[in-house]
């Protein structure tokens, strides 16, 4: 039997962390397979990457094209984690002004795939062109695709018949089973403006429908153990192969590492505090939370008498917690507003709880450790996610007012010490460790991925029979 021609594979993610990361991790589990990657980014970005382990090296080149300058456009901003987020829009038109470096790129490398990301909608044309085959890698859950629209077509032209937010707190008509995954009005009303033009010129909800309509697979980080009928639904709906690629879960080499300055200082504070103890607090790099938030979340923790630990970073924006606040939880919470190492952070036996914003990765990472969650979510996606964690009891949700998605310090204290309770809490922390199987289960995680990779060969152009 002739072995399978190796593949060159080229992968072009969104210019944000909470993409570009799992599209590495995406990138490294085909170079193990021996096939070439050209992973394709701005310097910055590329800079800013893990690096990469000796044994792929010689597999993975990384491709680096500048960013163009745009008016409302920081210089040197090169992801979202460099802007607020109303100046996304520009960094969506800095990154269609990749457009022409790109094709010629891929006219002189000839790649067999290119798996691409949502907001490359001049992308289809050119690899139509070129004759190479795509993909669509969504770091989005089925749950949040399926409930997006019911086609690409209907994501293009716009044809939802939920033209007010109110439409978006029900499950959508076109998923036949039950299910929880809406959202609250207020992340409606927020959400809308995903499916409206922005300073960008087009829609987000246009730029997904155009690449999702073009391309040959449709590739999804989940897997069947997490949501069959979600995924099942999602390649109905669209008409074409979907592919979970797994949860891609830590590494082990992703959760150790060096001895460094910031660890030591952080563990010798967390080796301090009891097990199970500490409530870890991270809103990704990412996600903004405005200044009255902030204040509540930092009197709520206060308010709790709760151990815990603050990753707060800055993101462009300045902020001010409390006036008294650190002095008062002195000894007994820590405010972080550098960069840490949350897998080990997580890992860490004090560490009970994790007050989040619901990105997936960020799930995904502290279920690794079997961690109960207190949902705090932020933006588009993070609703859904918070809805569907809630109801497999993985997590109690803040509560908020519906219309506004206010908060006070009481809910947030109520809602972290109800997890954090010895026996209030039991339910969520046995069902994390439950998942904690799931989310740790190589077999499952490596099946996904190596079919897609499987995919990816017998289904390039020119090989399809």
């Amino acid at each position: 039997m002739t072995e399978t021609k190796k593949l060159h594979v080229a992968l072009f993610p969104w210019l944000a962390f909470g993409h570009i990361i799992p599209y590495l991790k995406v990138a490294k589990h085909i170079a193990q397979k021996g096939h070439k990657i050209s992973f394709i980014s701005t310097p910055r970005n590329i800079q800013r990457l893990p690096k990469i382990p000796p044994n792929l090296s010689s597999k993975i080149h990384f491709i680096s094209l500048p960013l163009p300058q745009v008016d409302n456009l920081p210089p040197h901003a090169e992801a979202t984690m460099d802007i607020p987020t109303n100046k996304t829009p520009y960094l969506k038109i800095a990154y269609d002004g990749l457009k022409d470096p790109l094709f010629q790129f891929l006219k002189i490398s000839a790649p067999d795939w290119i798996i691409y990301d949502f907001a490359a909608h001049w992308l289809p044309p050119i690899t139509s062109d070129l004759g190479i085959s795509s993909a669509y890698l969504s770091i989005f859950s089925a749950w949040t695709i399926t409930f997006l629209a019911s086609s690409s077509s209907a994501l293009i032209n716009g044809d939802d018949e939920r033209t007010r937010p109110e439409g978006f707190t029900v499950p959508p008509k076109w998923v036949p089973f039950p299910s929880k995954v809406a959202y609250r009005i207020h992340e409606a009303k927020r959400a809308f403006e995903h499916f409206e033009v922005n300073d960008s010129g087009l829609s987000d909800m246009y730029r997904l429908g155009t690449v999702m309509a073009a391309v040959d697979v449709l590739a999804v980080r989940s897997c069947f153990e997490l949501e069959a009928d979600h995924l099942k639904l999602f390649e109905q709906l669209h008409g074409k192969p979907v592919l979970p690629i797994g949860l891609l879960p830590p590494s082990d080499l992703d959760v150790t590492g060096g001895d460094d300055e910031t660890w030591l200082k952080i563990c010798g504070w967390l080796d301090k505090q009891n097990k199970g103890s500490v409530i870890y607090i991270a809103f990704g790099s990412e996600s903004e939370v405005n200044q009255k938030d902030l204040n509540e979340l930092a009197l709520g923790l206060e308010l709790s008498g709760l151990p815990f630990f603050w990753t707060l970073r800055k993101q462009g924006n300045s902020f001010e917690l409390p006036d008294g606040f650190e002095e008062r939880v002195k000894g007994r919470g820590i405010v972080w507003t550098s960069w840490v190492p949350q897998l080990r952070i997580l890992g860490h036996e004090s560490v009970g709880g994790f007050l989040t914003h619901c990105g997936f990765s960020s799930i995904i990472e502290a279920l690794n450790f079997g961690l109960a969650l207190i949902l705090f979510p932020v933006s588009i996606a993070q609703g859904l996610n918070a809805r569907v964690l809630e109801e497999k009891k993985l997590g109690v949700e803040v509560k908020r007012n519906a219309q506004d998605g206010s908060f006070t310090k009481e809910s947030l204290a109520e809602s972290l010490m109800l997890v954090m309770d010895n026996e209030k809490g039991k339910l969520y922390r046995e069902s994390a460790n439950e998942m904690r199987k799931l989310i740790t289960n190589r077999d499952v995680h490596n099946g996904c991925i190596d079919q897609f990779i499987e995919f990816l060969q017998t289904h390039r152009v020119g090989s399809r029979e």
